[in-house]
């Protein structure tokens, strides 16, 4: 029985780091960790400095955890023979994702940036690029200069695809991001107002996301919104990395284009002109922002070289992620109530979306919806007009009760009809006993807000109380 190839070797390892190693240079490694809670045996451990944490204080923690090696600084005092020895760790880490992207020389690599809907559009690549090979894809939202690299460095040399997801919050973040995963396609999903605390304009963060294309391999493809105003910004900017445009969205013209959509609170039904060809798919996760990424989604399989229908039909597999959108219903003797956890990111086009697809729930299941908002984050001197306006999408989606935690979202709260007044509080903490007490059997519960916000103990505390009995 042929035995698998390990993903690295200490000695490999200590030659893309230039680091200095004992140990005997063909011991295996199995992975890459930063993080000794979550380490497998045979991993390598890296020890980040931080700006909390000190990671060469967890380097004993990582070896009792079975880590087969341990990357640290050269004034890290111990004398384990395990220990790799650089002049910086982080930037070690950086040096060990560039070389795992150099050895891939088959695989097809894919970056996914935009203001909105970069983790499930990854997500979604994961499941429709499966059909049609390996697929090594980022996990959780490893999309900074940390996250990016330590992927990286967990690639396979012998996977089909890579999927990384790329974010940012100021201007030149992008850059060396994605000239690190330096990639064949690369999707922005959207432009909107988020972070717009940093940046002077919208054009000025369609030119952020455009940072992507700096390290798009000559002759890539860029698949862009269609719809959204600055497509023909990101799309100059592309074609000055003589990349191919793939436009995406329900104008006339996209290559990949919406044609009908039926929204269901448990996925869509989708029909779609793929260039030149009519598809039709259902997606297993809601909301209409998801339809729109799906098309993107095919689009990226379709520049890869995979099979587009086998893709298309994978996407029926489609779940939205805990913090991002996760259903879970808790039945009892008296009903049951549905919580919507979307309590890990928030801005304006998010919040939009969200509401518009809790308002999709029809009545004969729930009777009531209720939203749990907390504040949206890095608006700049909008921050007030913008928590304002999500009255209307409140109103629209027939939002029957609102509860709101947080000096920005009062803005809303105080222009919202009584009727609809659940209850608001400074801190989240304070808004856990309200909620318990309003909810009941045949209630939608949606809670989300930006992760500062600190909703997510407000969302276990919610779980908790209904799964010790509380419909019963």
């Amino acid at each position: 029985m042929r035995v698998a190839e390990p993903l690295w070797t200490v000695g490999e390892i200590a030659k893309a780091i230039r680091g200095e190693a004992s140990q005997d240079g063909e011991a295996p490694v199995a992975g890459v960790s930063i993080d000794t809670r979550t380490l497998q045996p045979g991993e390598c451990f890296v020890a980040i400095r931080g700006i909390a944490l000190d990671g060469h204080e967890f380097v004993p923690a990582a070896f009792e955890a079975g880590a087969a090696c341990a990357i640290v600084d050269r004034d890290y005092e111990s004398s384990d023979p395990r220990l790799i020895r650089v002049a910086d760790a982080f930037e070690a880490l950086q040096d060990l994702g560039r070389a795992a992207r150099d050895r891939t020389t088959r695989t097809r690599i894919i970056a996914v940036t935009g203001s909105a809907g970069k983790t499930g559009t990854k997500e979604a690549l994961r499941l429709a690029l499966a059909p049609s090979g390996k697929v090594h894809a980022s996990a959780k939202s490893y999309n900074n200069h940390w996250g990016v690299p330590l992927t990286l460095a967990n690639m396979p040399k012998d996977a089909a695809f890579g999927v990384f997801e790329a974010g940012m919050n100021h201007a030149g973040e992008l850059t060396p991001l994605s000239r690190m995963i330096r990639p064949h396609i690369a999707i922005v999903t959207t432009v909107a107002p988020v972070h717009i605390g940093h940046f002077n304009s919208l054009a000025e963060i369609a030119d952020a996301k455009a940072e992507i294309f700096e390290g798009l391999e000559l002759g890539g493809a860029a698949i862009l919104n269609k719809d959204n105003e600055f497509f023909d910004r990101l799309a100059t900017a592309a074609k000055a990395r003589n990349a191919t445009i793939v436009s995406f969205g329900e104008a006339e013209n996209s290559d990949f284009r919406l044609l009908h959509v039926s929204l269901t609170p448990e996925g869509s039904a989708v029909e779609a002109d793929l260039r030149g060809k009519t598809h039709s798919y259902r997606l297993g996760a809601p909301g209409r922002h998801l339809v729109q990424n799906s098309l993107a989604v095919l689009a990226a399989a379709e520049a890869a070289g995979a099979d587009i229908e086998a893709g298309a039909a994978a996407l029926l597999q489609w779940r939205a992620q805990a913090g991002r959108g996760e259903w879970q219903v808790f039945e009892g003797a008296k009903g049951k109530v549905a919580v919507v956890d979307d309590a890990y990111n928030a801005n304006p086009a998010s919040m939009r979306a969200a509401l518009e697809t809790l308002g999709l729930v029809p009545r004969e299941a729930y009777g009531r919806r209720i939203a749990v908002l907390g504040d949206m984050l890095e608006l700049g001197e909008s921050a007030e007009a913008f928590h304002r306006d999500l009255a209307k999408f409140i109103d629209e989606a027939g939002i029957d009760i609102v509860f709101a935690s947080g000096e920005l979202i009062s803005a809303l709260y105080d222009v919202l009809p009584e009727g609809k007044k659940g209850g608001y509080a400074s801190e989240p903490g304070e808004l856990v006993p309200r909620v318990l007490d309003a909810i009941r059997p045949g209630d939608i519960v949606m809670v989300k807000g930006s992760y500062g916000a600190r909703l997510a103990p407000l969302v276990t505390e919610l779980k908790r109380h209904l799964e010790d009995g509380a419909l019963n």
